[in-house]
């Protein structure tokens, strides 16, 4: 799950090297915190919210195949 969500945001961002993300792993649920840099977060949120609610719709889609509940958190 990490893999693909850091793939989804290398390709968003300009800054390649400014992603970071941390995977806190409970029983049943798994939290990734997702940082970049402060002038790419624009891009990873997008207008409105969209593009993060659509990556943690994805994100979760493919947590539920694993029957496992996944939380994706951004940080500026």
């Amino acid at each position: 799950m990490k893999e693909i969500l850091q793939t989804i945001i290398l390709n968003l961002v300009d800054n390649k090297e400014a992603v970071e993300i941390k995977e806190t792993q409970g029983e049943r649920n798994i939290v990734l915190e997702v940082k970049v840099a402060e002038e790419d977060m624009g891009k990873v949120i997008g207008k409105q919210g969209r593009l993060a609610k659509s990556i943690r719709t994805l994100i979760k889609a493919v947590a539920t195949k694993e029957h496992k509940k996944v939380t994706v958190e951004f940080m500026g």
